[in-house]
């Protein structure tokens, strides 16, 4: 029998009780052996919890210092403090299943140096009930990790899938977003990329090794997207979406994330609403897609069964999947250096020589246009263009110089395009 503590019994941790309770024969005949929930721990015992039936607290010593408790399930959110505690079970030989990608993303490393064969779960921390961190770990094991390209957060998806098929404003489906609960009161973390940029740093890991902080990622969110970039999408053949980019160059591994325009016939580019996808390409396997939902109790809190179902089967795999380096002399591509074709939105006046104005400062950062969209408008015209490849240094240098254009009437817009 192996018997859990979960530190965090909320939304997701409810459903990890209820399942374990609920499907309780299927998870001992996979796991070889019982899992059960012990006791629970949380902030505020006057929540009601009417479908948890497991004793309840608030001090998470009652958990840490139990020494029946064989795994500790941490869903507390944050970043420091969840470490601690973390590292705290794992000193007391515990093993942690955690589905805390904020705390990760800073100190997945560091678990897995003080863990050594001590078993870490954490294939809750990315795209909720998608298995991906088992496919990437031990499905494509045999595989050099060309790319990994994945839409990981379902609030934004849910926002430019709305935008696209109704022509909704970017405000009033985020204020929809909030009101269905799929977006905080303050949303930022979400639509400003950071929680896919956590995600991503995760699946890096495994995928190259690289160690790498959020502040060395490149990350935008989706708050400028305008109907101007739905109009161009459209035109064009393409999906706008919020991706979260891995990809291997030579010695180095450039990590971004960004709104991009996708070609409509890829594969992701059809994942809509909250649900989230991942494409994985390997060198051997070729491309790989994984589809499911991104979050909610019940899909989470499958992961994080799996997770203890794992560690009830085996022990003494590593956290990333990897003992030591698997690839010597990677290192991180730096930001100005990725190079990616990019589409522009700007706002001119209306009058003539703009366009030669502008083609002709491109031409000076060796840019040159590659489609043209115009849309007047009373004293000015909006300029819907794209690129052909440069460099991220070349593109800021000349929205700089565009920005001080007497003919710019604001700044300019700048989305990536994928592929």
């Amino acid at each position: 029998m192996i018997k859990v503590g979960i530190i965090g019994v909320g939304t997701v941790g409810s459903s990890v009780a209820v399942i374990l309770e609920q499907n309780r024969e299927v998870i001992a005949a996979r796991a070889g052996k019982e899992i059960v929930v012990k006791r629970g721990v949380v902030k505020d015992l006057s929540r009601t919890r009417s479908d948890v039936k497991i004793p309840i607290s608030t001090n998470i010593d009652d958990i840490l210092d139990d020494p029946e408790i064989d795994v500790v399930v941490e869903l507390m959110g944050g970043v420091e403090f969840p470490f601690e505690v973390a590292k705290k079970a794992l000193e007391r030989g515990k093993s942690v299943v955690t589905a805390n990608k904020a705390m990760l993303a800073y100190h997945r490393y560091d678990l897995q140096a003080i863990a050594g064969e001590i078993p870490i779960g954490f294939e809750a921390s990315v795209a909720g009930g998608i298995p991906i961190i088992k496919a990437l770990r031990d499905g494509l094991g045999a595989n050099h990790i060309r790319s990994i390209r994945g839409i990981m957060n379902g609030t934004c998806n849910f926002i430019l899938t709305k935008m696209v098929k109704e022509g909704a404003a970017y405000e009033a489906v985020l204020k929809e977003a909030q009101t269905l609960g799929y977006a905080e009161a303050d949303p930022t973390f979400d639509v400003g990329g950071f929680d896919a940029a956590h995600k991503l740093l995760i699946l890096a890991s495994i995928a190259y090794g690289i160690d790498a902080k959020p502040e060395e990622v490149l990350i935008e969110g989706i708050q400028k997207i305008s109907q101007d970039e739905i109009a161009f999408a459209k035109e064009f053949g393409y999906s706008l979406k919020l991706l979260g980019i891995a990809k291997k160059e030579g010695e180095e591994v450039e990590l971004r994330v960004h709104p991009v325009f996708i070609s409509s016939e890829e594969m992701i580019s059809k994942v809509d609403g909250v649900m989230n996808g991942i494409s994985v390409i390997g060198d051997a396997v070729g491309e790989t897609m994984y589809y499911g939902a991104g979050a909610g109790g019940d899909a989470t809190a499958s992961a994080v069964i799996s997770d203890l179902i794992e560690i009830a089967r085996v022990k003494g795999a590593p956290m990333l999947g990897f003992k030591r380096p698997m690839e010597s002399g990677l290192r991180l591509k730096p930001q100005e250096e990725i190079r990616s074709r990019y589409y522009l939105r700007l706002e001119v006046k209306d009058q003539p020589g703009v366009l030669a104005k502008i083609a002709s400062l491109l031409g000076e950062q060796s840019i040159s246009i590659s489609t043209l969209l115009q849309k007047n408008f009373e004293g000015g015209a909006k300029l819907l263009l794209s690129t052909h490849t440069c460099s991220e240094r070349e593109i800021k240098r000349a929205i700089e110089g565009l920005e001080a254009l007497e003919v710019v009437l604001s700044a300019p817009v700048m989305v990536r395009i994928e592929g």
